[in-house]
């Protein structure tokens, strides 16, 4: 059992728990939830034993094994099999005692250690460690590939098939859908509700939430209560609690007023002074029932587009994809486009990591020229086009109002900032740099700026990445309204769902309509999965048995073909390779100066009164150095993803 008792912790002179009391029963699988800030990541920091209370206990039996999924990935020569395998580290740990036992010529010690390799299921391990990357959506092919020759997204899914390879008793997995396709999430449902251990997780994908977890963690105002059930149920038992706790508050409210009337009305008559007094003591003994506190919703709506064109775009056998600007070659990703959007389209595009779909749309919003074929707009389209990458260009040293401003140079400043407040970019926030901005308030304002211009179609590629659940569910309600016409890109299936009624699947290179909904898709899916595996497994047994010269023949002029296509892909990943080294060398600088800030920060000696203006200005740089690691991390996962749709 996971037990917290009057616990209590601050990082600074920020206070995150304040003598909060819960419990994880054993084999439970918990959703940890709450505002940005609000100390899910100091929780797991928490549980990995990273930080202690400052006040109260936490108590955890103290022979579990904690699984985690580590956040950077050595660029080693190991084959992704064997980095997954690295994961069972009791195994790893038996392997060397075989190996020593027979350096050492000890026949014992080795037959123990063989008999303990069986017990631990040894001789299934690799298996189980395929399955668990063909399940994460490598090919069998890339099993055998070393960790190094994988981008970013990849790599982070590595790290997460070790995290699951460990026998763990307490899983813990933080945003663990984010570097993930459909598939991929589908099929991680699958395993987590097969797991046998405690989990905790944090995710601001609903549906992922309500598939995995029974149990409800909620952080707010330094709290942390447990609901049983998954995300929707919580959702249901919370506002619930609100209402109940409002009524109590206001019936006792009247009840106070009632005898605070009569108090002051007696309290000097002689006849009625006893009377009086005894309500004073009445209100003193009573206990007082704090008002219900219940964030206002965030809300925000699209502005009513003028006229639109219909049809608003025809695609007519266009190749999408990229162009080597020194030498010219074409590297298609989609090709063969037939596409027609008519006026008032809802479309969720759908498809595996790398098959084109943002690919597609960039090249649907004019960002990226097409390859070939012929493109037609609509007179009078406007586009409104959102991608992570936008991000970048939006100018670390202005404001949110100065951003609008240059979008509205005749409008007033008062309009200007009544349409920011209802961003929730209000007061000071308005006026303040954008540097220090979390990247959800950042994808945030690139919303805020694309709906000031009243598009009529709107491309979304992975709007909800940064953006916590209830920023999501201000969007998804915002687009469920929204007049014009939608095509989407997400794998947040609750989006999807509500506000697209129609899909079209970009798979093979190809373009195509999806006759189905979410549901049919996830069949689709694990039969898809089920039957490429199959094939793949089929194919490399086949490969084994066949000596033939003719097949040697083949394999050369493979070999040729591939090292020619290496050559070209060579020459657009050189400039997103150069940029990934830069992001990474100024990383490592800021995760320096982070290190030495944080022990600043927690030395109880910093907080002397003559340290007083040292560590003000410490804990002012630790911010903005935690906001700018965080747009790198940004910029390198968006550079990786171009690098992999190269790829």
């Amino acid at each position: 059992m996971i037990r917290f008792n009057q616990f209590s912790l601050a990082r600074g002179t920020k206070p995150l728990f304040d003598n909060t009391t819960f419990t994880l029963n054993p084999g439970e699988k918990a959703g940890l939830v709450g505002a940005n800030g609000a100390g899910k990541s100091t929780l797991f920091a928490v549980l990995l034993g990273e930080l202690h209370a400052d006040g109260g206990d936490f108590a955890m039996p103290p022979n579990w094994q904690i699984a985690h999924v580590a956040q950077e990935t050595p660029a080693a020569d190991k084959t992704a099999l064997a980095y997954t395998l690295d994961g069972d580290a009791a195994l790893r740990a038996i392997e060397a005692a075989i190996a020593a036992a027979s350096a050492a010529h000890d026949g014992a010690a080795e037959g123990e250690a063989h008999a303990a390799f069986a017990d631990a299921d040894g001789y299934t391990a690799p298996a189980r460690a395929e399955a668990l990357l063909l399940g994460l959506g490598f090919t069998l092919d890339q099993t055998r590939e070393p960790v190094s020759s994988f981008s970013g997204g990849w790599r982070m899914r590595l790290n997460l098939a070790q995290a699951l390879m460990c026998r763990s008793d307490l899983l813990l997995l933080d945003e663990p859908t984010n570097h993930l396709d459909l598939d991929a999430i589908v099929w991680l449902e699958d395993w987590l509700n097969r797991y046998p251990g405690t989990l905790v997780v944090i995710s601001h994908d609903r549906e992922f939430l309500d598939s995995v977890c029974n149990v409800t963690l909620h952080l707010e105002n330094q709290q942390i209560k447990r609901y049983g059930g998954n995300y929707s149920q919580f959702e249901i038992l919370r506002a619930q609690q609100i209402a109940l706790q409002q009524s109590a508050y206001e019936k006792q409210q009247r009840t106070v007023e009632h005898l605070q009337s009569y108090i002051n009305r007696f309290k000097a008559q002689a006849t009625k002074a006893r009377q009086a007094q005894s309500r004073v003591k009445a209100l003193e003994k009573m206990e007082m029932i704090a008002p219900a506190h219940a964030t206002s919703p965030f809300t925000f709506e699209f502005r009513t587009p003028d006229s639109a064109p219909n049809p608003m775009m025809v695609m007519e056998d266009v190749r999408c994809g990229y162009r080597n600007e020194e030498n010219c070659a074409e590297i298609p990703i989609v090709q063969h486009v037939m596409l027609s959007i008519q006026n008032g389209q809802r479309i969720g595009l759908l498809g595996a990591n790398g098959q084109g779909k943002s690919t597609l749309i960039k090249t649907l919003a004019g960002t990226l020229g097409a390859l070939g074929g012929h493109v037609r707009e609509g007179k009078g389209l406007r586009i409104g086009y959102f991608a992570q990458h936008q991000l970048e260009t939006l100018r670390a040293d202005d404001t949110p109002l100065q951003h609008l401003a240059r979008l509205a140079p005749d409008t007033r400043e008062q309009e200007l900032r009544d349409f920011l407040g209802s961003f929730n970019f209000s007061g000071e926030m308005a006026t303040s740099k954008i540097a220090p901005f979390s990247g959800g308030e950042k994808a945030r304002l690139a919303l805020a700026l694309i709906i000031w211009q009243k598009p009529n179609l709107l491309l979304l590629d992975e709007p909800t990445n940064h953006l916590d659940l209830e920023t999501r569910h201000a969007l998804t309600m915002a687009l469920a309204q929204f007049e014009g016409t939608l095509i989407l890109v997400s794998h947040d299936r609750h989006l999807l769902r509500a506000t697209t009624d129609q899909f079209m699947l970009v798979a093979k290179h190809r373009l195509q309509e999806f006759d189905g909904d979410l549901d049919d898709y996830r069949d689709w899916l694990l039969q898809h999965a089920a039957e490429q595996r199959a094939a793949l497994k089929a194919g490399a047994a086949a490969s084994n048995t066949d000596s033939g010269a003719d097949n040697g023949v083949n394999r050369k002029e493979q070999r040729r073909l591939e090292a020619e296509t290496r050559q070209k892909l060579g020459h657009l990943k050189k400039p997103l390779q150069n940029r990934i080294t830069k992001i990474e060398k100024e990383m490592d600088s800021l995760n320096a100066e982070k290190s030495t800030l944080d022990a600043f920060v927690v030395d109880p000696a910093s907080y002397e009164p003559e340290q007083k203006s040292k560590l003000t200005e410490a804990i002012r740089r630790q911010a903005d150095v935690n906001a700018r690691l965080e747009t790198l991390e940004a910029e390198w996962l968006e550079t990786h993803e171009e690098l992999e749709q190269i790829g």
